[in-house]
């Protein structure tokens, strides 16, 4: 609950909720409610423990409201909202006890405001304009939250392309030989070689965030996930097979959240499936690499899913690499491929089945084991693109080294609106 609160509204989230204790304060409530635009059946009979218990088993709102009328210790049970509250909400309290100390005490605990009955609409519509606020104000350091931080979504056309041996690479290769901080997020929950790549147990994190979206915060990623490096961690799931995925999505997208406040780098191995059922993915997504092998089939869906990007998630810039190449052996020339698709393949990764064997034996990732493989010196090439360094790119810009994301407006793109904390009390 004391964590900082990282975005403005989410989405993912409801704006608004409330627990009152009688019908005459409901009644000033719901009008001042629905002038806001949020819906007034988020207005609920019952007092601060209905909140706590409401609120252990589902996401607390952006903001609170919470009628401490019937508490007997309104101290000793704000902290108890305060074990079930997410991070950042902001919680305004009702009463009918006129004490200064009261207030004071309150507001030391994180209280954004508290209000005495009888309510007058005009008393709620100030204070919850006040709540939301606090969201859009600016605070001193948000110019740090536009640190540089990229996020990387691999994305196979077709299964077998070697997607997931492309997304372990190169998280491994940020993490190792360019020292960046780095998470990779493998997102196919039942079937996931992430782990298995990096000769790891995947662990429950990934399942746990999904069963309870709204525990996630920084010492739930910081427990969750398994260290494969001192700078490499990563997030998976062997979740059973007969067990569906039941998500709406949230879960994710607050990891990523999470990720970018605690990395440098996100790899994200999405299925595409998973873009399909989850375009939210791509929110904060800076690129795109569409892993494809040269078929007919591969080109046709290579088509389909750079026309799905454009329209979905056009801030994202798609790289296109060529995976399993057999030059000889192809269905189709990279030549037809390019033309069927109408853009250039950014990078060719020759097919190499001794290598990818002798990493699955070693129980390490691709490039690691194969270091002075012509497909690791591929992968590598990729990853020097993606962070900036590679000698191409310097040559282009008259010695400068640049990014692949050099024109990309990183403070638009992943500042966040301002924290907020709800700090408990001692």
């Amino acid at each position: 609950m004391n964590a900082p609160w990282k975005s403005g509204l989410p989405g993912n989230r409801d704006p608004f909720a409330a627990y009152i204790c009688d019908d005459s304060a409901l009644d000033v409530l719901r009008p001042v409610v629905i002038e806001l635009g949020w819906q007034p059946e988020k207005c609920n009979k019952g007092g601060l423990r209905n909140a706590v218990q409401s609120l252990s088993v589902s996401a607390s709102p952006a903001i609170l409201v919470v009628d401490l009328s019937e508490s007997g210790d309104p101290l000793n049970d704000i902290n108890a909202l305060a074990e079930v509250c997410e991070p950042g909400t902001v919680v305004i309290a009702i009463g009918q006890v006129n004490d200064v100390r009261l207030y004071r005490d309150l507001l030391s605990s994180g209280i954004h405001d508290y209000l005495l009955k009888p309510l007058s609409a005009q008393q709620v519509h100030d204070a919850l304009n006040q709540a939301l606020a606090v969201f859009m104000s600016p605070k001193a350091g948000d110019a740090d939250a536009a640190k540089r931080h990229i996020s990387t979504a691999v994305v196979g056309t077709r299964g077998g392309v070697g997607a997931s041996t492309l997304a372990t690479s190169l998280a491994w290769l940020f993490a190792e030989q360019h020292k960046a901080a780095t998470a990779l997020l493998d997102l196919d929950v039942h079937f996931g070689t992430g782990a298995l790549a990096l000769d790891l147990e995947p662990g429950r994190g990934l399942t746990d965030a999904i069963e309870n979206p709204s525990r996630i915060d920084p010492l739930f990623i910081e427990r969750a996930m398994v260290r494969a490096g001192d700078n490499l961690s990563i997030l998976s799931a062997e979740a059973p097979i007969n067990q569906p995925l039941m998500t709406d999505g949230s879960a994710f997208v607050q990891l990523e959240d999470e990720f970018r406040q605690a990395f440098e780098m996100t790899v994200i191995d999405l299925p595409r499936n998973m873009l399909i059922n989850f375009p939210q993915l791509l929110a904060d997504v800076n690129l795109v690499v569409l892993t494809c092998e040269l078929t007919l089939a591969s080109a046709r869906d290579t088509i389909r899913i750079l026309s799905w990007l454009k329209s979905n998630a056009s801030h994202a810039h798609p790289m296109i690499v060529a995976n399993k190449v057999q030059t000889a052996l192809a269905e189709i020339s990279k030549a037809d491929f390019e033309a069927s698709i109408e853009r250039k393949v950014d990078f060719v990764v020759p097919y190499d089945i001794k290598a990818a064997s002798n990493a699955a034996k070693l129980g390490q990732v691709f490039v690691d084991a194969n270091r002075s493989s012509k497909a690791t010196a591929a992968i590598r090439q990729i990853a020097e693109r993606v962070m900036g360094v590679s000698t191409e790119d310097t040559l282009a810009t008259g010695g400068e080294k640049k990014s692949l994301l050099g024109n990309f407006d990183f403070k638009a793109m992943l500042a966040k609106k301002p924290k907020v904390d709800l700090t408990k009390a001692d």
